[in-house]
């Protein structure tokens, strides 16, 4: 197979992953341009990204007694998506970590409950071409 073939091909699991993700709200232009304009490098992030999800899974029953865990997951998955500019993320986790910290953990429950369905379609999506 030629190699010009080969590059061709990846950059069109580039774009198919990069426009999926634009049309969940991820600022895909913003995130590149972060990194130099490195689709490849913008790529192996997502990758991190996952694994920083796995690790950092926030739930809904949260112990609303004890929130330093919750508030320490929350703010790795806000760096990261900020980081990449998964605006949706990134400004959901904003948020619920403004009113945990303020101790308004209803309201934090509601926008995680609102953001989880988006959240688990981004991950789908990066999963699906990794």
């Amino acid at each position: 197979m030629p190699v010009w073939f080969k590059g061709y091909k990846r950059e069109v699991i580039f774009m198919t992953l990069f426009e999926e993700l634009k049309e969940l709200g991820v600022d895909i232009d913003g995130g590149l341009k972060r990194l130099g304009g490195n689709e490849q490098l913008y790529t192996r992030l997502l990758g991190s990204f996952l694994k920083t999800m796995e690790k950092n899974s926030v739930e809904t029953d949260f112990d609303e007694t004890d929130c330093a865990e919750t508030i320490e997951k929350a703010h790795a998955i806000k760096g990261t998506a900020g980081n990449l500019s998964i605006t949706p993320l990134y400004e959901s986790y904003a948020e619920i970590l403004t009113l945990l910290r303020g101790g308004n953990t209803e309201k934090a429950r509601e926008i995680l409950k609102e953001i989880l369905p988006g959240q688990e379609q981004i991950i789908n999506c990066i999963k699906k071409h990794m």
